[in-house]
């Protein structure tokens, strides 16, 4: 039996803020997170992956109906779940990452997006994930999954993936093979003189590929992109069949 690397992340933070704006008109009267996809929440996904990794501690962000957020994350026994509260302002997910920061710790940590759902292959993706993470050589170690195999996903992709591991982002006019998959483990020191308020994650993204230590995780298994309605029957289809 494989044994957990002793540099492995035990805190993680579920993104989980967000308007949902896209997922109308469903996140009129709840917040996305609690959105149900084959007859369980998009958050509880992310939080049982989470919990079965081993996590110790979960941070979730709130700001979207909050107080049904969090109503809903009482009715959960594992794992530790520890809210961040976002009630005054929309932060974005860099933002939201950085408030979080204290409740996370010194040490890298993993960021699920609330929206983020796959059919597993043969081994658990957070697992490999783990088991990948190298603080020596990465700044952050993300889950990409192939474009061509995702669910629900219409894009151009966002990166290509050298053979070391290493991503680089899609071009204008460009097509590339992976798509981020909503999960990662970053350092913390990615948040340093980061602007207040409001920011996109996705400068935490160009830092660690200005100094070379981006590095990409292929999924293995199928990535679900529940971004808009009418993807959900989709999803669920394919939840289905990878029961089977």
């Amino acid at each position: 039996m494989s044994q957990t690397p002793t540099h492995a992340p035990t805190t993680a933070i579920v993104l989980a803020a967000g308007l949902g704006r896209r997922m109308l008109p469903l996140t009129a009267s709840m917040p996305k997170p609690l959105v149900k996809v084959g007859g369980r929440t998009l958050i509880d996904f992310a939080l049982d992956r989470l919990d079965e990794a081993g996590m110790e501690m979960v941070v979730v962000n709130v700001h979207h109906f909050a107080d049904m957020m969090e109503a809903h994350l009482r009715t959960r026994r594992r794992p530790v779940i520890v809210v961040s509260d976002e009630r005054e302002a929309v932060l974005e997910t860099g933002g939201g990452v950085k408030k979080a920061l204290p409740l996370l710790g010194a040490s890298p940590f993993i960021t699920f997006n609330s929206d983020s759902i796959w059919v597993e292959g043969e081994s658990p993706n957070l697992s490999r994930l783990i088991a990948a993470w190298d603080p020596e050589r990465m700044d952050i170690l993300m889950l990409v999954a192939p474009r061509e195999t995702s669910v629900g996903y219409e894009g151009e992709g966002d990166f290509s993936r050298g053979n070391s591991g290493r991503l680089r982002r899609r071009r204008q006019g460009e097509t590339v093979p992976f798509v981020y998959a909503g999960v990662a483990i970053v350092k913390p020191e990615m948040t340093q003189d980061t602007p207040e308020g409001p920011f996109s994650a996705n400068l935490f993204y160009d830092r660690a590929i200005a100094r070379d230590r981006l590095f990409g995780l292929e999924l293995d298994g199928q990535w679900l992109h529940v971004g808009e309605p009418h993807a959900i029957a989709e999803a669920e289809a394919c939840l289905l069949a990878g029961a089977r």
